[in-house]
């Protein structure tokens, strides 16, 4: 069975999150949004586990309406590198917490950090039968390549047993796959969202083959056991995040990886410091001059969440106006959710809505929108064909979706 699935959201009791990031209300968006498996995220928050464990039908199983909860967790090492972690079970679940209770106090923060490595944390993970691997890994703050430099230097003698690679909202398949250590994971597209909003949660998404919807049918699908596995993989384009070109975070003039390292990382303009892009550090790590995937690896689709598509093709402000909100709603309630709607639903059939939505939906599917690469902080912006290209502040509108990372 094919489902769709956001593996890496927060709670209300994660810094900087929404009070609405409920297990019910999470539910509720994820079925709007075509999501069949979503995250719990910080389960090991005793608050949070608490609310966890009054929606568990049993160990092993929560299900609210049609949406199918998978317990899951981040923790930032001592290393300031983020792992997302898959428990099997509420128990496990509750173990990890007393576990790693010990090198971090787990009730500040949602996401625990802990006096650990990756390498201890990783181990800890297959003590308890659950799937680890780095969280939005090319950032470069939180991130396995922001501090190391390959699997091994971030995860010891454990990195065999790390399964998936998250991507983060800064990288995609093609920079990914251009480091063949990493060809052998399994690739993941989540949200991280910290809302439940239209344009946050499910804003990347995976869509999976596996057996049955539980740990056991999810294991499989990842690491791709009896050709189970994660079979698209959705998301933006890494040239919307705000530090996918190396750039000044002052100013925000972009430099080349050579012109950066003459200039000792210094701008030339106003002297502020440049900061290094998600291209560059690729650049650095890779060992390989394109993007070789290998024959397990599915196609990446970059899509925007349908909200903020709309609001860019109707020139908004917001996905709060009137028009946003009532065309959002009339393809929904025709269409039935927001997925089906951005991949599959024939574009006449998308006729009672404005003509500039249709457009919009049809460039982004046939991937000819134009890219603005961000850079130094800034976030980049996404234009249609027929758009002047100036850079007012109109382009940072249709980013919204990214400023919650």
């Amino acid at each position: 069975m094919k489902i769709n699935a956001d593996l890496h959201i927060h709670s209300k009791y994660s810094m900087a999150c929404s009070g609405k990031m409920d297990l019910p209300t999470i539910a509720r968006e994820a079925s709007k949004k075509g999501i069949d498996l979503v995250a719990t995220g910080d389960c090991t928050h005793p608050q949070w586990m608490k609310e966890i464990r009054s929606h568990a039908i049993d160990d092993e199983n929560i299900v609210i309406e049609n949406t199918t909860f998978s317990i899951t967790t981040e923790i930032e090492d001592k290393n300031r590198v983020h792992h997302l972690l898959i428990l099997p079970s509420v128990s496990k679940a509750q173990e990890l917490a007393e576990s790693i209770g010990k090198y971090g106090n787990l009730s500040t923060d949602g996401r625990p950090t802990v006096r650990l490595d990756g390498s201890e944390i990783a181990e800890t993970a297959k003590e308890l039968g659950a799937l680890i691997g780095p969280c939005h890994a090319f950032t470069p703050w939180t991130a396995m390549y922001a501090y190391h430099d390959s699997l091994e230097s971030c995860y010891g003698d454990m990195k065999d047993y790390v399964s998936f690679l998250e991507l983060g909202l800064s990288a995609d398949s093609d920079y990914a796959d251009r480091i063949s250590e990493l060809h052998r994971l399994t690739f993941l597209t989540n949200s991280d969202a910290h809302s439940p909003y239209s344009n946050k949660l499910a804003r990347e998404f995976n869509r999976i083959e596996l057996p049955e919807v539980s740990f056991e049918g999810l294991k499989k699908a990842i690491i791709r056991e009896n050709d189970y596995g994660v079979t698209m993989n959705i998301g933006f384009y890494p040239q919307e995040g705000k530090y996918n070109e190396s750039a000044c975070i002052k100013c925000f003039t972009h430099y080349s990886l050579e012109d950066s390292i003459s200039n000792r990382w210094k701008c030339n303009i106003c002297g502020g410091r440049i900061k290094k892009g998600v291209v560059d550090r690729v650049n650095e790590l890779a060992d390989l001059s394109e993007p070789q995937h290998p024959d397990h690896r599915p196609p990446y689709i970059h899509l925007m969440p349908l909200s903020e598509i709309i609001m860019m093709a109707l020139g908004h402000a917001s996905i709060n106006t009137k028009g946003v909100q009532t065309a959002w709603n009339a393809l929904l309630e025709k269409f039935g959710d927001e997925l089906n709607v951005l991949l599959h639903v024939e574009p006449e059939n998308m006729d009672f809505v404005d003509r500039r939505i249709v457009d919009a939906i049809t460039a982004f599917r046939e991937e000819k929108v134009i890219l603005y690469p961000g850079g130094g902080g800034k976030y980049g912006w996404i234009e249609m064909p027929e758009e002047k290209k100036d850079e007012g502040n109109d382009h940072k509108k249709s980013q919204s979706s990214l400023f919650d990372f």
